[in-house]
C-alpha cells in the first residue's frame, strides 16, 4: 500500500505538473547545449566535449533523483568573404533524468547549430542565432510498481493488477531557438547576454492518448548575464558574475552568484575558482528563496572541473536536509586562440 500511494502520488506529479518542469542544472555554464543553442560552438579552441551530473535529494530518499548529461560541439570558421570573422558551430547533446522512487525517466538527444556573427573587425564582438531539435522519450516502469488489487492479504503482492495503465513511454519532437551576444570591454573584460525560448511548439507530454491544452509542455524562456572582470592589471584575479532567470509557465527561477578566478602557476595556465550563488524562486506558494549554493571549480589548461552543493532552505527549516551535488568537466581542443570572446566557465 505504501508504494501504490507513492505511486499515485509521483505519477500525479510526472502527469499533472511535468509540463512545469524542466532541464535544471546549477552550474548552467557548465551545459551550455541545454541553456541555450546559441552557445553551441561558443568557446576558445575547435572542439568542445562536457559532461554535468547531478544528484538530488540523497539524504530523504534511498535513491536519488539523478540528473546528467553529455554533449559535444565544434566551432569552425564559416565560408566567405569573413571567413576568419564568423564562425558556425554544431552540437550534439544527451540528458537523461531519472526519478527512480517510480522509475521514471526522461531521455533526450538534441542536434544544434549555431551561426557567429562578427560585428566588425578584431573579432570583439559576434552577435549570434542558434536552433536545436531534439527527441524526447519519457518512460515508467510498471514492474517495479505494487498496486493494491495484487496483495492477496498473507504473504504480499503477489497478484496481478487490473489497473487499466496507458502506454509506459512515449517520445516527441522538440525545438529550442536562442540568440547571445558577447563583447570584449577594456584589456580583458568581456560581457556575455544571451536568451532563448525552449519548446515553443509545445509538444503533447501525456502518457494517454489526449490533445487537451492541459497536456502541453509550457514554453521556457530564459536569459542569462555573465561576465569577467578583471580585478588586477594582469588579469591573474578576475570576477565571474553569472545570471539566470527562467520563466516557464507559473513558475519562475532566478540564479544568481558569482565565482572568483585565481590564476595559478607563473604562466597561468591553471585556475582555481571558487564562489556563492541564491536561487529564489516562483512557484504556486508565491516567492521564496529557494536554496544556497557552494562552488569550487579547477582550470588545468585545456580540463575544466566544476563542484557544486546546492542546500535547499526550506527543507533545513523543516529539519531535513534536501540537497543536490553537482559535478561537471569540459574539454576544450586545440585551445590557442586567446582572441575569440567566449565564456570558459
Amino acid at each position: 500500500m505504501k508504494k501504490s500511494l507513492l505511486y499515485s502520488f509521483f505519477l500525479f506529479l510526472s502527469i499533472a505538473q511535468l509540463k512545469a518542469q524542466d532541464k535544471h542544472f546549477t552550474q548552467f555554464y557548465a551545459s551550455p547545449l541545454t541553456l541555450n543553442p546559441a552557445l553551441t560552438g561558443a568557446f576558445e579552441g575547435s572542439y568542445r566535449v562536457g559532461t554535468i551530473y547531478r544528484d538530488q535529494w540523497r539524504q530523504v530518499l534511498e535513491n536519488p533523483i539523478k540528473t546528467f548529461s553529455m554533449a559535444a560541439d565544434l566551432r569552425f570558421d564559416a565560408p566567405g568573404k569573413n571567413k576568419s570573422n564568423d564562425a558556425i558551430g554544431l552540437g550534439l547533446m544527451f540528458f537523461n533524468d531519472k526519478v527512480s522512487v517510480v522509475d521514471f525517466s526522461t531521455t533526450q538527444i538534441a542536434i544544434s547549430v549555431a551561426y557567429h556573427k562578427a560585428l566588425g573587425s578584431g573579432n570583439k564582438q559576434f552577435l549570434t542565432l542558434g536552433t536545436q531539435l531534439g527527441l524526447t522519450q519519457r518512460n515508467v516502469n510498471y514492474e517495479s510498481l505494487e498496486f493494491h488489487d495484487e496483495f492477496d492479504g498473507i504473504s504480499g503482492y503477489t497478484g496481478t493488477s487490473l489497473e487499466d495503465l496507458p502506454t509506459n513511454n512515449f517520445a516527441f519532437a522538440d525545438y529550442s531557438v536562442g540568440l547571445n551576444y558577447t563583447a570584449q570591454f577594456g584589456r580583458s573584460g568581456r560581457v556575455f547576454v544571451g536568451t532563448a525560448l525552449h519548446h515553443f511548439l509545445q509538444p503533447t507530454i501525456s502518457f494517454y492518448e489526449t490533445t487537451e491544452k492541459g497536456d502541453k509542455l509550457y514554453m521556457k524562456l530564459n536569459a542569462q548575464l555573465a561576465a569577467s572582470i578583471p580585478l588586477t592589471r594582469d588579469n591573474r584575479v578576475s570576477l565571474l558574475p553569472r545570471v539566470l532567470v527562467a520563466a516557464q509557465g507559473p513558475h519562475m527561477e532566478i540564479s544568481a552568484g558569482a565565482n572568483i578566478r585565481t590564476a595559478m602557476g607563473k604562466y597561468g595556465g591553471s585556475a582555481l575558482h571558487f564562489g556563492s550563488w541564491l536561487r529564489p524562486v516562483r512557484n504556486s506558494d508565491g516567492l521564496g528563496l529557494d536554496a544556497v549554493v557552494a562552488m569550487v571549480g579547477f582550470e588545468l589548461n585545456s580540463v575544466l572541473l566544476g563542484l557544486s552543493y546546492d542546500l535547499n532552505l526550506k527543507a533545513l527549516q523543516a529539519k531535513q536536509r534536501q540537497s543536490a551535488f553537482e559535478i561537471s568537466v569540459a574539454y576544450l581542443g586545440n585551445y590557442d586562440n586567446e582572441e575569440i570572446v567566449c565564456p570558459k566557465f
